[in-house]
């Protein structure tokens, strides 16, 4: 089938195979900040940002800059009215919040226990470090598993202030001027014709995961780490999470991006398999922008799904990003209301031509998403967030560790 980036209106920038793309991995697992030595492009990044100016750094990394009320770092002066607001949502909002959060974890955590009381785990390999997850298990526990986390995850939502959320199902059809009509569809015309294998969508928050959990109740990458963590631990198994391993004992073992591309040929046959969801970006952004997919999703030549997000804001933006974790979620239940929208396109067929070359592949994928969602597209990735980072911390000799995050 002929490439969808082919109806895209004249004029629009035709793909380029980018040279900085990685089809070896879908995910970066170092810290955000950690400093790599032994990277001669980092090296040449440090040594251009020293002493730069604010302005300079927001115009040379502008995809991390924050724009809300509460400035760089989420520590700007604020205004009395907002520390009244801030001070009254502290001890009023926040506690329901946190309250009403750890509830809706608690709940679904008893109901994947039950569920998978008297089932063996599905494994990839028979060590201790191999993938383990219940996403084989079929029939009715599937089923309450499914349906309840995907309510679950919207009443999530909507504790954390997401009270209402657009949804826009976006065909493209091309008229005789070579021009997009665009109409609402459904979901149901988006997945007609052959069921996706992954859905792709832009990075912008930890929110994310929450949205598409509410939406499609997708499996997603995940550090071998969060498999043991409390409660949080036995859902990732439920959803099917592939772990992050940064080695195995196993000389067989296929490596996270055979186990990715392996469940995205998988759920594109078998529609009770839940499907992939990858962030090719490899890092969040504050929305505006697009950064270079990494080609390592499009491996497969399966269709994707691609998902633009956004997230209007008022005070603060829900963007992680130049922020440190804690004061970010902090700050966001401290809002009385957020907002977070999505655009659904229509499901994408590779070319063959795509199909034979991955990069090609997420480059088109890449610009369509940038097209449909006017977003920008950037050329700089996570070696220029680090540097980033590393300058608004103070230390422009050697990055270090700002936050810690999953990317």
């Amino acid at each position: 089938m002929e490439s969808e980036l082919q109806k895209l209106p004249p004029g629009t920038p035709q793909p380029t195979r980018p040279e900085s793309l990685d089809e070896s991995s879908t995910k970066d697992d170092r810290p955000l900040l950690k400093p790599d030595l032994t990277n001669p492009r980092l090296q040449v990044l440090q040594s251009q940002s020293s002493n730069p100016s604010i302005d300079e750094l927001e115009k040379k990394y502008a995809p991390y800059v924050r724009h809300d009320v509460y400035g760089i770092m989420g520590r700007g002066e604020l205004p009395l009215a907002e520390k009244v607001l801030l001070g009254f949502a502290l001890v009023t909002l926040v506690p329901l919040r946190v309250i009403g959060a750890m509830s809706v974890l608690v709940v679904y955590y008893l109901i994947c226990k039950i569920c998978t009381a008297f089932s063996v785990p599905n494994r990839e390999e028979e060590e201790e470090e191999g993938q383990e997850d219940y996403a084989h298990i079929g029939g009715w526990k599937r089923a309450v598993m499914m349906k309840s986390g995907l309510f679950l995850a919207r009443v999530m939502l909507f504790v954390f202030g997401f009270y209402w959320i657009p949804e826009i199902y976006r065909p493209i059809d091309l008229n005789a001027n070579g021009k997009s009509n665009n109409e609402n569809g459904s979901k149901e015309q988006a997945e007609e014709l052959e069921r996706p294998g992954a859905i792709v969508s832009n990075h912008i928050s930890y929110l994310d995961i929450l949205y598409h959990m509410s939406s499609s109740f997708p499996s997603f990458v995940a550090k071998r780490s969060v498999a043991k963590l409390p409660l949080v631990g036995l859902i990732s198994k439920c959803l099917g999470c592939v772990y992050v391993q940064r080695e195995s004992k196993s000389p067989d073992f296929k490596g996270v991006s055979g186990v990715v591309n392996e469940r995205i040929r998988e759920a594109n046959k078998n529609k009770s398999a839940p499907m992939m969801l990858l962030f090719p970006e490899g890092t969040t952004t504050n929305g505006d922008f697009l950064l270079p997919f990494k080609s390592g999703a499009f491996l497969a030549g399966a269709p994707v799904q691609p998902v633009i997000l956004r997230y209007p804001y008022q005070r603060l933006s829900p963007a992680w990003d130049s922020i440190s974790g804690v004061r970010h979620v902090i700050l966001l239940l401290c809002q009385f209301v957020n907002y977070v929208e999505a655009t659904w396109l229509p499901v994408y067929y590779p070319s063959q031509q795509e199909k034979d070359d991955p990069r090609l592949y997420a480059e088109n994928v890449r610009r369509l998403m940038a097209h449909e969602g006017n977003l920008i597209l950037s050329d700089i990735g996570l070696a220029e967030k680090r540097v980033y980072h590393a300058a608004l911390n103070g230390n422009n000799s050697m990055p270090t560790v700002f936050h810690q995050k999953d990317d």
